[in-house]
């Protein structure tokens, strides 16, 4: 079994060196461990219960770290900037339709409303979230509505008239 202990070591390191991020480095302690075992002369079930423990051990203890600090830096895109300001309705939203676009910051998107309501051509909403290629929003309630004095979105209101 020492055999095996050693090749399951080296083929759990070796894929851990071919991946980027930590893939079997947990594995390849518990390999170890078993492999330490092995050389003790224990039974082959206290060398797999030794694998087993040891792998799941790192894994519970290190995967957290792991998570925070290897990929752990999202780079966010320029897409990723409308999220959370306002927005003008430029065609109506209806999603069973599959209709709506809004301009924002000088940008049209095509959107849906995140609560599946109709959101009339005109009226303000607020962008919650990308998915895919199109902007989620909700409705900005019409007493919360003040006149919308951004150039871009006096430039579509004058367009439409």
């Amino acid at each position: 079994m020492v055999i095996v202990w050693s090749a399951a070591a080296v083929v759990f390191l070796i894929i851990e060196a071919a991946t980027a991020g930590l893939a079997s480095v947990w594995f390849a302690a518990g390999a170890i461990g078993a492999l330490i075992s092995a050389l003790f002369s224990a039974p082959v079930w206290l060398q797999t219960v030794w694998f087993i423990l040891i792998s799941g051990v790192t894994l519970w203890f290190t995967r957290p770290l792991a998570r925070k600090y290897v990929n752990s830096r999202r780079q966010p895109t320029n897409a990723d900037r409308v999220i959370g300001t306002e927005a003008y309705v430029t065609e109506t939203i209806d999603n069973i339709k599959g209709s709506g676009t809004v301009s924002v910051s000088g940008k049209i998107w095509t959107a849906r409303s995140v609560s599946g309501e109709i959101i009339e051509k005109g009226s303000r909403v607020t962008a919650k979230e990308i998915s895919g290629v199109k902007l989620m929003v909700i409705p900005i309630p019409p007493e919360a509505e003040e006149p919308v004095e951004t150039y871009k979105a006096e430039t579509y209101k004058q367009e439409e008239e």
